[in-house]
C-alpha cells in the first residue's frame, strides 16, 4: 500500500504480513519504508483497486542524475574499443555527453585539445588497453615517469618535486651551455696577456647543483630522494671540455665536480634508504632508477652504491631474530650473503642504537660482511658496549678480553674508565655513537641500565686485571690505578677503613697472589676461594696492591702520589706494598727517590697529600734497614 501526504513524503506498506492483521506495526519495522522525494507535483492520483491490490505502486519517477565518467562507460553515446587505434575516432567514439571526460587526460572530454586529433586521437582511449594505460601514466605522471612510479603513490609532496625538478633541469641546462662556451681571461678578470685559449669554470654548474641539492634536503622524504636522484640523471651527464686554461679548484673542471655532486646524492639516498620509511616498493623503485643512469667510466665503482637491503629483507630479518648465525642462506641452489657497504652498516648501526635494540644488533655485527675491515672495526669495538645496554654485564666483559683480537687492546684510559664505572654502577650514557670514544665525554649524561646489576667486587677487580695484561696504555697510566686501587680499598657497603688481617695471612697473601698474578699470558683470572674466605675485602685490595707492585717494579710510576695516597685508610696495605717491593732493593730506593721528588714539586706546597708527606720518612727508614740487611749477614 502507498499513501502521499502533504508534506511530500511517500510511506510504502508492505502486505506480506496480512495473516498477522492482529499484530501492530510501527513505524520502526522492517516492513515501513520512509522516501522523502523532492519536487513532487501534489495532484490527487486516483488508482484502480488493482492497483491498490499490488505490493508496490509507483507514482512518480524521474531520470537519474548523471555523474562524471569516463567516455568509454558513457551510457548515451555507445563507445567501440580498440587496442591502439590513434588515427581518427572509431565508429562514434568522439561522440561526448556534458560529463565525459577524457582517460588520457583526466579532465572533461569537451577540453581536450587532442579528442580528435590525428595521431593521439584521445577519444579512442579506454582501460583495457596496455597501450592507453602507458599513455594514461606518461601523461599523468609526467616527469615522475622514469621512476616507475604508480598515481596512486602520486602525493602533492611528489607532485611539487616534479615541477621543482622541471624548473632545474631548464637552469641547469642553460648554465651549462654557458659553461661550455667559455670566457676570455679578460672576462674572468685573469691578467694573463700571453695565454691564449679560453678558460671553462664549472664553479658556477656546481653551485647551482649543490644549491638544489641543499633544498631537496629540506624536503619530505621520497620527495627529497626523487629530487636527489633526478638532479644526479642530469648533472651526471655533463663534461669538461677540452683544450681550455686549467683551474687549480676541484669543483671548476666538471668531471671532478660530478664526483663530488655524486659522492653526495649517494650518502644522502643510502641514508634514506636506511633510516626513513620506505616501502620495499619504493627503494626497488629507485634502485632502479638509479641502475639505468650512465655513468661515467670513472664513477663506475658507484653503480651498486645503492643495492641496499630492505630492512624486511629475508635473510636479514633472520639474521637479526638470531635465526641466521652465519650470515649466509641458500635461496633455490644460490647461495645469499650478508654482504653490505659499510655506509650501510653504520646507518643501520645508528638506528638500531636510536631503537634500543642492542641484542639484534650484536647478532648482526657479528656476521655482517663488509668492504672496509678498518671502519668496521670501531663498530665491533662496540659490542661490549651493546651489551651493556641490555643488562648482560658478564657477557660484555668476556668479550672485551678474548683470546685473539681483543677489543681491551685497543684500550685508552679513558675507555677503561667509562667500563669500569658502567660495570660499578649500571649505569652509561644512552646515545647512538660509531666510535667508543665518543662516550667518554664529560658531558654525557649517564642514566641507569634497564634490569642491570652492578658487578660483584670480585668481578670487577678480574676484569681490572684482564685489561691491564692485554693493554699497555691502561697497565701504564696511573689515573687507572689510582681510580681501582681507590675502588678495593674501602670495603663494600660501608665507608670506613678495612680491619687489618692477621700476619699469618698477609704472609700467606703474598704467594697466593703471585700465583694468580704471574701465570702465563692469555690465561683467564681465577681467584681462589679459600682466599676471601676469612678476609674477602681484604684479599681483593692485597691483589690489586701486588699487581701494582709488579708495574712499580717493571718500570717509573708517574704521577705515583695519587696512586699511593688511595691508601690512607688502609696503611697496613701500603706497608704490605713496601715489603713486596723490598724483593728489589735497588728499584725500591729509586721509586722513593722518584716519590719524594714528586711531592717537593708539587705546586700547593705542604697542603697536598699530608698523609704521603708524613709516612715518606718512616718508609725511607725502612728501605734504608732492607738495604742495610744483605750487608750485615
Amino acid at each position: 500500500m502507498c499513501t502521499t501526504g502533504d508534506n511530500g513524503v511517500i510511506i510504502i506498506l508492505s502486505d506480506d504480513d496480512d495473516d498477522d492483521e492482529e499484530h501492530d506495526i510501527s513505524c520502526s519495522d522492517a516492513s515501513v519504508v520512509i522516501v522523502e522525494v523532492e519536487d513532487i507535483k501534489k495532484n490527487d492520483v486516483a488508482l484502480s483497486q488493482t492497483a491498490l491490490d499490488e505490493d508496490l505502486v509507483v507514482t512518480f519517477s524521474r531520470r537519474a542524475e548523471v555523474l562524471p565518467h569516463a567516455r568509454y562507460d558513457c551510457a548515451i553515446h555507445p563507445f567501440t574499443a580498440t587496442d591502439c587505434e590513434v588515427g581518427s575516432p572509431v565508429a562514434s567514439n568522439q561522440l561526448l555527453c556534458d560529463q565525459c571526460f577524457c582517460y588520457i587526460c583526466d579532465k572533461l572530454a569537451s577540453v581536450c585539445v587532442m579528442w580528435v586529433q590525428s595521431g593521439v586521437c584521445h577519444c579512442n582511449s579506454h582501460k583495457r588497453s596496455d597501450f592507453w594505460n602507458n599513455q594514461r601514466s606518461s601523461g599523468l605522471l609526467g616527469g615522475l615517469k622514469p621512476f616507475n612510479l604508480t598515481l596512486s603513490e602520486i602525493d602533492a609532496h611528489l607532485r611539487h618535486a616534479e615541477m621543482m625538478l622541471y624548473s632545474f633541469r631548464q637552469e641547469l641546462s642553460a648554465r651549462f651551455a654557458t659553461f661550455l662556451k667559455g670566457m676570455t681571461f679578460q672576462e674572468y678578470d685573469l691578467n694573463l696577456p700571453n695565454q691564449p685559449g679560453l678558460i671553462f669554470d664549472y664553479t658556477h654548474v656546481y653551485e647551482f647543483a649543490s644549491s638544489f641539492l641543499d633544498h631537496a634536503d629540506k624536503q619530505s622524504g621520497r620527495a627529497a630522494a626523487i629530487l636527489r636522484l633526478g638532479a644526479a640523471e642530469q648533472f651526471i651527464r655533463h663534461f669538461q671540455s677540452s683544450g681550455g686554461y686549467i683551474l687549480q679548484s676541484s669543483i671548476a673542471n666538471a668531471n671532478q665536480a660530478k664526483v663530488v655532486l655524486l659522492q653526495r646524492v649517494v650518502a644522502s639516498v643510502q641514508r634514506q634508504m636506511v633510516m626513513d620509511d620506505f616501502t620495499s616498493d619504493f627503494i626497488q623503485k629507485l634502485q632502479e632508477f638509479y641502475k639505468n643512469i650512465l655513468l661515467p667510466a670513472e664513477l663506475k665503482s658507484m653503480k651498486n652504491s645503492l643495492c641496499i637491503r630492505p630492512w624486511d629483507d629475508v635473510l636479514l630479518v633472520s639474521v637479526l631474530k638470531g635465526q641466521n648465525v652465519s650470515g649466509v642462506r641458500k635461496d633455490k641452489g644460490k647461495k645469499d650473503v650478508l654482504f653490505e657497504q659499510i655506509p650501510v652498516v653504520q646507518l643501520r648501526t645508528e638506528l638500531l642504537q636510536r631503537q634500543h635494540r642492542y641484542r639484534e644488533l650484536c647478532r648482526y655485527l657479528r656476521v655482517v660482511q663488509t668492504d672496509d675491515t678498518k671502519l668496521v672495526q670501531p663498530l665491533h669495538d662496540l659490542m661490549p658496549y651493546f651489551m651493556c645496554m641490555e643488562g648482560d654485564f658478564m657477557s660484555a666483559c668476556h668479550s672485551l678480553v678474548p683470546s685473539l683480537n681483543a677489543p681491551a687492546s685497543r684500550f685508552t684510559p679513558l675507555i677503561f674508565l667509562f667500563y669500569l664505572r658502567i660495570f660499578e654502577t649500571a649505569m652509561a650514557p644512552q646515545r647512538a655513537v660509531s666510535q667508543i670514544t665518543e662516550l667518554c665525554h664529560p658531558d654525557v649524561t649517564w642514566e641507569p641500565i634497564k634490569g642491570a646489576v652492578p658487578l660483584r667486587r670480585a668481578e670487577l677487580v678480574k676484569f681490572a686485571l684482564r685489561v691491564q695484561r692485554c693493554c699497555s696504555a691502561v697497565y701504564a697510566d696511573s689515573q687507572c690505578w689510582t681510580r681501582l686501587l681507590t675502588l678495593v680499598n674501602l670495603p663494600c657497603g660501608s665507608v670506613t677503613a678495612l680491619p687489618a688481617p692477621n700476619p699469618q695471612f698477609l704472609h700467606e697473601a703474598k704467594d697466593v697472589v703471585n700465583s694468580i698474578l704471574l701465570k702465563p699470558p692469555g690465561s683467564n683470572i681465577q681467584i681462589p676461594r679459600f682466599f676471601q674466605e676469612v678476609y674477602p675485602d681484604q684479599a681483593l685490595l692485597l691483589l690489586v696492591t701486588g699487581a701494582l707492585g709488579l708495574r712499580i717494579l717493571s718500570a717509573a710510576l708517574t704521577p705515583a702520589l695519587p696512586v699511593l695516597n688511595a691508601f690512607q685508610e688502609n696503611v697496613w696495605a701500603l706497608w704490605w706494598l713496601w715489603d713486596s717491593l723490598s724483593s728489589n732493593v735497588e728499584r725500591l730506593n729509586s721509586f722513593l727517590q722518584e716519590i719524594t721528588q714528586e711531592v717537593e714539586n708539587s705546586t700547593d706546597g705542604h697542603s697536598s697529600f699530608p698523609f704521603l708527606r708524613s709516612i715518606i720518612p718512616t718508609l725511607s727508614s725502612s728501605a734504608e734497614n732492607w738495604d742495610q740487611q744483605p750487608s750485615s749477614s
